[in-house]
């Protein structure tokens, strides 16, 4: 659709009439003695008559070339425009971290894989969480990696091709062998600080409990929860082991529970794909809508007109007074 930004520009298109109209040519008149034998006069004064002053006349072509001039330049402040189809884009207000366990015990191979055979725990995490952040295609996502220590491996971002091949990129132990379960959290808080959005949703996933942390789970619960970060926590692995593979089912529910969130216990691969489609269904946000017409400025097109008229005006009085003047 073809348009004007500023259409008013228009108003000023029979402006040079005005000016001719209020302000037409001076003219003088003055006395003057007809001599019928004036050239006989001239001749014998000694002197050569010549003509007096012409004023020309404005030919029908340079009034036309004249107008033309002027309406492109009022169309160039006009500002013509092209403006496109309309386009959409309708996205959900939420932002989702996801909080993984790389600790050692995430290689054991005790976990059912899809056709019921075992695979190491990380593994079938690893392809479920791909699957999940691939299906991100409204939310920011983050990651945090978590062993003896929290990491940020990918802040709130929008780029599910560079979110997914760090899932890829990922090992087990490379956070250290140990689980900062409230590390975790608390590194999970400080990222969502910069969170503009008001649903803020945080997916730990551990098979341990925590012993490597400087701040509880619970403790860190607390403040996610005065943040407005609701907690969704998934276990793995086996309670009734000892000392670093035990996982806390206890301590997960009670995190989940301070913040309002729900607490899952995957027992294999498809089970876990559940609990994350779950959780996604269950913090649907309420989408936002922006659309926009893109817009191609045009005023190349009177403003170039006028420029190539104008030059063509000159070049013709050019030539014209070099014809004159050789005649």
């Amino acid at each position: 659709m073809f348009e004007f930004v500023y259409p008013y520009a228009f108003l000023a298109l029979p402006l040079p009439l005005l000016v001719r109209w209020l302000l037409p040519p001076h003219r003088v008149r003055v006395s003057a003695l007809r001599v019928p034998f004036f050239e006989s006069v001239a001749r014998a004064a000694g002197a050569e008559p010549e003509s007096g002053a012409v004023v020309v006349r404005r030919r029908i072509l340079q009034v036309a070339g004249a107008f033309l001039i002027w309406t492109g330049i009022i169309a160039g402040l006009a500002k013509p425009e092209w403006v496109g189809e309309p386009i959409t884009r309708t996205e959900a207000a939420r932002d989702i971290m996801l909080a993984l366990d790389l600790s050692g015990s995430m290689d054991y191979r005790d976990f059912p894989g899809i056709d019921d055979k075992p695979v190491s725990r990380f593994e079938a995490v690893q392809r479920v969480v791909a699957q999940f952040v691939g299906e991100r295609q409204d939310d920011r996502i983050g990651m945090i990696v978590f062993g003896d220590r929290a990491y940020l491996q990918l802040p709130f971002t929008r780029d599910l091709a560079t979110a997914t091949e760090l899932v890829d990129l990922m090992e087990v132990g490379m956070a250290g062998p140990r689980t900062a379960l409230g590390d975790a959290i608390g590194l999970a808080i400080r990222s969502f600080e910069s969170s503009e959005v008001a649903d803020r949703v945080l997916i730990l996933l551990t098979d341990g409990n925590d012993t490597a942390s400087r701040m509880t789970p619970i403790n860190a619960a607390g403040i996610a929860r005065q943040n407005g970060i609701q907690i969704h926590t998934i276990g793995i692995g086996d309670e009734a082991a000892r000392g670093e593979d035990r996982v806390d089912f206890g301590v997960l529910r009670s995190v989940a529970d301070h913040t309002g969130g729900t607490f899952s216990n995957a027992e294999d691969e498809q089970s876990l794909a559940r609990v994350y489609a779950a959780i996604d269904a269950a913090t649907t946000a309420d989408t936002r809508t922006e659309s926009w017409r893109p817009r191609t400025s045009l005023l190349v097109w009177p403003a170039g007109s006028a420029l190539i008229l104008m030059l063509l005006g000159y070049l013709a009085l050019l030539l014209r007074s070099r014809t004159g003047a050789g005649a």
